[in-house]
């Protein structure tokens, strides 16, 4: 394994291993198909059923509790998908097994009925819990003798994820808005396809990283350079020691899990059908919410029980990796409206048509904004050409066609626009902004964890939640003269664009960094398994935010729509600022990770 590491960082690109931007390319066309998918969900089941592309006209309450619990799904079902990858298959195995059930979600998905609208939804949730952790675990496996680059590569392969979702949303919501939902929806299965060719034929270039686990495994120190002689030790011993589950674990595991998943199920069937599975009250209190609790004061008898049981170093690490976690559902829980009532804000409330000067500016700097990133993108692919082709020259071939048919729709969406009389930005282009900021500041941001001025981890935290929420403040401020009630209005879109460029800023300093320090605080043996569990986190904040953006008409009708945004203002900087006052604790329990 540590000859195939060494072999993975003889041919580089840019200071990191061809093998990273195999991963960043397989991700990037993932989160292509994912994101252009995904940002359609909210408009497609909104639209007029009367309109020149209609759709299935849902109150937004309604859609937003789907999308909820879809999106929390896909971020429940890498538990399963990790655990099978450490136990069985092997992360690579894994990965190819999920691209495959996602291409088949998004083949059923661009056929528009009920029946295989509900069936892809069903598939890319499977697919996702295969492809998701897995391959973020490759990394931690390619860079496991290369601790202090960890943050640089995860911050690299976290601008593949954001260019696939840039060029995703474009392209998907360009062909959707202008030439029908299967269009979009079609589009994203073609490019699932395609990252799933170019990953299968490089599968020589990873040697056995990633591959099935042997009986024997290697461990590996997650301690930094100078650390105590005996809490390396210590830490060996925990990786060698293993925590078995007792039977009250998996009690407690099948438990809430259950509780949780009739949650998740319930909510939107009660929503949208009013029907539940929970039809039951106790002491006033509704079925769904008693499962809920119950599921979730479970599974936290679980986490304290099993944490309590390592060995004290690593047992502190985890701690910390609870809080931080605790976090991520708040972060998420808030920047995950940019799918939701952000989306809706966009498509509903921001002044869209644009004329004259700014008409022509705003083609410029579309032009600009689409091909630049494409661009850089590109001589990327030059420089792995260049390393690899004659290793894996099926695979680069296969990338060589995708990008090909993304300049070609590229070019097509800018001869389009240019020519149009009347201009009306598509919704869907704000989704882009997030992607956008991301490729042009992560380089910058990289930099940074890699200087002597790198902030601490709970510190990163705190300067993400705050950016978060001044991104709401400045919504706030523009929908600020919207009257109570109102469906629509025409606010200037640059309160959006501040909006999404804040909310980047906030992401860079938390989400990519969040799998680095799980990498390194987490036993070697854990890995997969709790990639599984910080996803949990996520998927708590997915479902969070997409109730509270269901309450959008109810908040907006009762006080004002800048009300409903200075809410997701305010509870972000306080948690912020909560975790830098935690800054001693949680380095103190981090033991020397950073």
């Amino acid at each position: 394994m540590k000859t195939d590491i060494e072999n993975l960082f003889k041919d580089t690109v840019l200071g990191h291993p061809v093998g990273l931007f195999i991963l960043f390319f397989t991700e990037m066309w993932e989160r292509f198909s994912f994101y252009g998918m995904r940002i359609l969900l909210i408009l497609f089941l909104t639209a007029p059923l009367m309109s020149d592309n209609p759709g299935w006209d849902w109150p937004r309450e309604h859609a937003l509790s789907l999308i909820g619990t879809y999106a929390s799904l896909l971020y429940l079902t890498p538990i399963i998908g990790g655990w099978i990858a450490d136990k069985f298959t092997g992360y690579r195995i894994a990965v190819v097994i999920g691209c495959i059930v996602m291409t088949l979600g998004h083949a059923a998905m661009a056929l528009e009925t009920t029946a295989s609208f509900y069936l892809g939804l069903a598939l890319l949730v499977i697919g996702t819990g295969f492809f998701k952790p897995n391959i973020t675990s490759i990394i931690s496996e390619m860079y496991k003798t290369r601790e202090s680059k960890k943050d640089g590569a995860y911050t690299i392969f976290y601008m593949g994820v954001n260019a696939g979702a840039f060029f995703g949303m474009m392209l998907c919501g360009y062909l959707a808005e202008n030439y029908g939902w299967s269009y979009g929806f079609g589009l994203a299965g073609i490019f699932m396809f395609l990252g799933m060719l170019q990953f299968i034929l490089a599968h020589k270039i990873f040697g056995k990283v990633g591959a099935r686990p042997s009986k024997k495994k290697d461990i590996v120190l997650n301690v930094e350079e100078g650390a105590d002689k005996e809490e390396v030790e210590e830490e060996v011993e925990a990786a060698i020691k293993l925590n078995p589950f007792t039977t009250f674990d998996y009690v407690l595991i099948v438990l809430s899990s259950i509780g949780g998943l009739l949650y998740l199920f319930n909510d939107p069937l009660d929503t949208i059908y009013s029907k539940s599975l929970v039809p039951f009250e106790v002491g006033g209190m509704s079925g769904t919410n008693v499962v809920v609790l119950a599921a979730l004061a479970m599974f936290l008898v679980l986490l304290i029980t099993r944490i309590a049981r390592y060995l004290p170093i690593v047992r502190d690490r985890l701690i910390a990796v609870t809080i931080f976690a605790l976090f991520t559902v708040f972060f998420f829980a808030f920047f995950e409206q940019s799918l939701g009532s952000m989306t809706l804000f966009a498509s509903d409330y921001t002044d869209r048509n644009l004329e004259g000067n700014a008409a022509i500016i705003f083609k410029i700097i579309d032009g600009l904004l689409t091909t630049i990133p494409l661009i850089i993108i590109t001589y990327v692919i030059v420089l792995i050409f260049k390393k690899t082709f004659t290793k894996i020259g099926a695979s680069n071939i296969v990338l060589a066609i995708a990008f090909i048919l993304v300049w070609a729709l590229v070019l097509y969406r800018i001869y389009d626009k240019a020519f149009s009389e009347e201009l009306k930005v598509d919704a869907t282009w704000f989704g882009i902004l997030n992607s956008f900021f991301i490729i042009t500041l992560a380089p910058l941001f990289s930099k940074w964890w890699e200087s002597k001025y790198n902030p601490s981890a709970a510190m990163k935290y705190g300067i993400g939640l705050v950016l978060l929420g001044l991104g709401f403040a400045i919504l706030s401020y523009g929908a600020s003269d919207i009257p109570p009630g109102a469906r629509t209005a025409s606010v200037s879109m640059i309160f959006l664009i501040l909006a999404y460029l804040f909310h980047t800023m906030g992401e860079l300093c938390l989400s990519p960094l969040g799998l680095s320090y799980l990498s390194k605080l987490v036993p070697a043996r854990m890995i997969g398994f709790m990639f599984g569990v910080w996803y949990l986190a996520i998927a708590v904040g997915q479902k969070a935010a997409n109730t509270m953006g269901g309450m959008i008409d109810k908040i907006s009708e009762e006080y004002s729509l800048g009300t409903f945004f200075l809410i997701f203002a305010v509870v972000p900087i306080i948690v912020g600022f909560i975790a830098m006052l935690l800054n001693p604790v949680l380095k103190r329990l981090m033991h020397g990770i950073r």
